[in-house]
Formats: structure tokens, C-alpha cells, sequence
């Protein structure tokens, strides 16, 4: 819609985007404190820009489009180009930032843990169990850091193959199906 409060929100989100992700969750987690509760909350406040960014200029970029503004001229609501043209249209990019970001934020929960910042100490995490194999290396116990690295490299690996292939995928069939109309 614009207007004033898209400004702020641009504002906003602009600013949260500057700062770097491991630090603003840092910060994050040292301000909430430990809990799953806050290391998802941290999480959220973090990557809420990126998605906004995309969602905000996709659905700048489809209200360009000549269907909308037909949609417009025949009497259609602001409501039914939301929902009808805009949703569909914007919704196909969110996906694969989700897996993408999916991908990222196993690495900062990861970071989190191993500076102590993340889970509780009664909740396994991956980042924990590394902080805790590094004072086992010097004593030649080097496949306690093994298991969780490769764990974590495993994962975060899987997720970036599917957030590739998810946008191959939608890429492709929006590729086929703007070609039989």
C-alpha cells in the first residue's frame, strides 16, 4: 500500500540488515538469555529483513505488471489483487529463502552454542557439543568434535541442495507455465 508506514518498516528492516547476523544474535541471545524460546526469537529478529526485502520487491515489481492494473480497471479491491495477483505472484520466492536461511541459521544456532549463548545446557546442540570437544583435542580425542562438525556440515550442505533445487523447480514449471498461455 506505501505510505508512511512502509517508510518506517523500510527503515527498520534496513537497519536490522546492516548489522552482521552471528552478531546481532550474539547480542540477541546475550540480552533474552538462554531458552529455545529465545534462540528462535533471536533467530526471527535476524532474518525478518531478508524477507521482508524479498517480499517487499517482489510485490513492488507484480504491481508494476499490466494484469493488475487491468484487474484495477475492471473494479477489482485492494483485497482481491492481494489475494488473487499479489499473493500468488510473491509467495513462489519465499521457499527458498526459508531453506536457504534454514541453512544459515543451523550455523548461527551452532555459533551460539559454542560461545555458550545458545540452548540450555540439558538441551544437546551441536555448538555446545563442539565448545565442549575442544578441550578434549590437546588429549588426542579429536572424533568428539568430529561427529557434530560433520553433523552440522551434513545438514547445512542438505539445505543449500534443497534450496537450489526448490528454486530450479519453481523457476522451471513458473518458466512452463507462463509458456502455455
Amino acid at each position: 500500500m506505501g505510505g508512511w508506514l512502509d517508510r518506517l518498516l523500510v527503515l527498520l528492516m534496513d537497519t536490522l540488515y546492516t548489522l552482521p547476523v552471528l552478531l546481532l544474535s550474539v547480542v540477541l541471545a546475550f540480552l533474552l538469555g538462554k531458552g529455545l524460546p529465545n534462540a528462535a526469537a533471536a533467530l526471527c529478529v535476524v532474518y525478518v529483513p531478508q524477507y521482508f526485502r524479498v517480499v517487499r520487491n517482489q510485490t513492488a515489481q507484480v504491481k508494476a505488471e499490466l494484469f493488475v492494473e487491468a484487474a484495477r480497471s475492471l473494479g477489482a479491491g485492494p483485497v482481491w489483487i492481494l489475494r488473487r495477483y499479489l499473493f500468488r505472484n510473491v509467495i513462489t520466492s519465499v521457499p527458498v529463502l526459508l531453506t536457504l536461511n534454514a541453512a544459515d541459521a543451523v550455523l548461527v544456532l551452532g555459533g551460539l552454542g559454542f560461545l555458550g549463548l545458545g540452548l540450555p545446557e540439558t538441551v544437546p546442540e551441536w555448538g555446545s557439543d563442539l565448545q565442549q570437544a575442544l578441550s578434549a583435542l590437546p588429549t588426542g580425542i579429536w572424533w568428539t568434535a568430529l561427529y557434530p562438525g560433520v553433523a552440522m556440515f551434513v545438514l547445512v550442505l542438505g539445505l543449500s541442495f534443497l534450496g537450489e533445487g526448490l528454486e530450479s523447480w519453481l523457476s522451471g514449471s513458473g518458466q512452463s507455465g507462463r509458456s502455455e498461455r
